[in-house]
């Protein structure tokens, strides 16, 4: 969810030490106040923190553990709805052996379910989204190989998500981006270059996955795929036909959200490798400009997903969050509440007549 200014304020005000911490987190969890107060006017059906606490969707681990050092001269190229493109910093690289000094997301619960009567989500960052973060030339001084990292980052995720279930935590999505980066032949070359077998990343995440979740049946999970979202760019184009077969029959998620908001997308035939045992939730409303989708687009468009799963296993959502990093996408407060009350009614509309 978009950052209010007055928290991007206090974070740059905290690095220079113009705020005490409690001051600051006072001033975060007011924004978590006012995040939780968006959805639930607009009608959404699960609630989550927006991630306020978070400068990226991935920072938790770096935030949250010793081994990260920062990086310079290190980007992956961002391409935006002109056609035209820019380079964004990856920022830090593993350089010495993993040590968690905190949990990553139990604040988050503990926080947000004390402000909502509503279901709510924690999302963590899939385990092989930290491939990012390896390096070849300056990792190897911590593990002999991206294999040995991956396992000490899924064993923290193990953990991370033990933890939450004892919190009292209900649903957790893991969000996977790198996933259908692979789409995108640059990207996977980029991720040659440092030291990373592109062929290795989907089965590598489909088997920590089910490792990390493991013995939690109580626990709904879910698994989201989206090409990139950063300040209204993306990374890669291109249906899921190349990821499907290895991914959405093997993972054991119960939910799979996957983005669908324009042609970057692909068509739907992909979802024919979705077994009967998940739900499909079509991330159908852009969050990356303000373009007004309309009811009767959004139904049209879930009518021709239900020709490869059936409605009721089909669910609404938005294709990705509103600010995947605390700059967000180039849209106003007052369009990403409209556009979470619009999920919020289209999905009770198509679903309620389905009940009906």
């Amino acid at each position: 969810m978009l950052r209010p200014q007055r928290l991007l304020d206090a974070k740059r005000e905290r690095r220079r030490g113009d705020l005490t911490a409690a001051e600051f987190k006072a001033i975060e969890d007011a924004a978590v106040d006012e995040c939780v107060a968006i959805q639930e006017r607009a009608g959404v059906d699960v609630v989550t923190d927006g991630e306020m606490r978070r400068h990226m969707f991935a920072s938790q681990l770096a935030q949250a553990t010793e081994g990260f050092e920062p990086l310079a001269n290190s980007a992956i190229e961002w391409k935006r709805r002109d056609g035209d493109s820019e380079d964004g910093a990856v920022a830090i690289a593993v350089t010495s052996k993993l040590r968690r000094r905190r949990h990553l997301s139990a604040e988050e619960l503990v926080y947000l379910r004390a402000r909502t009567d509503r279901p709510t989500k924690i999302t963590l960052p899939s385990p092989t989204m930290y491939t990012y973060y390896w390096l070849a030339g300056a990792s190897e001084a911590a593990y002999p190989n991206p294999e040995a990292y991956l396992a000490d980052v899924a064993d923290i995720l193990r953990d991370e998500v033990t933890e939450l279930v004892r919190l009292g935590a209900t649903y957790v999505q893991f969000d996977a981006p790198e996933l259908a980066m692979l789409l995108d032949a640059d990207h996977r070359q980029w991720l040659a270059a440092r030291g990373i077998d592109p062929e290795s990343v989907v089965p590598a995440c489909v088997e920590m996955i089910n490792g990390i979740i493991s013995g939690h049946s109580e626990l709904t999970t879910a698994l989201h795929i989206c090409r990139g979202n950063n300040r209204s760019m993306y990374v890669a184009r291109g249906g899921y036909a190349s990821i499907a077969e290895q991914t959405f029959p093997h993972v054991a998620v119960d939910r799979l959200l996957l983005e669908y908001d324009d042609e970057r997308s692909g068509d739907f035939s992909p979802l024919r490798n979705v077994p009967d045992d998940k739900t499909v939730v079509l991330g159908l409303v852009t969050t990356k400009w303000a373009r007004a989708e309309t009811v009767e687009e959004l139904e049209e468009r879930v009518r021709e997903a239900s020709a490869y799963q059936p409605l009721e296993r089909l669910a609404l959502s938005p294709q990705c969050g509103f600010a995947s990093v605390d700059k967000g996408n180039d849209i106003t407060f007052e369009v990403q509440e409209a556009k979470l009350g619009l999920v919020a009614r289209v999905a009770d509309r198509i679903w309620s007549e389905a009940d009906a």
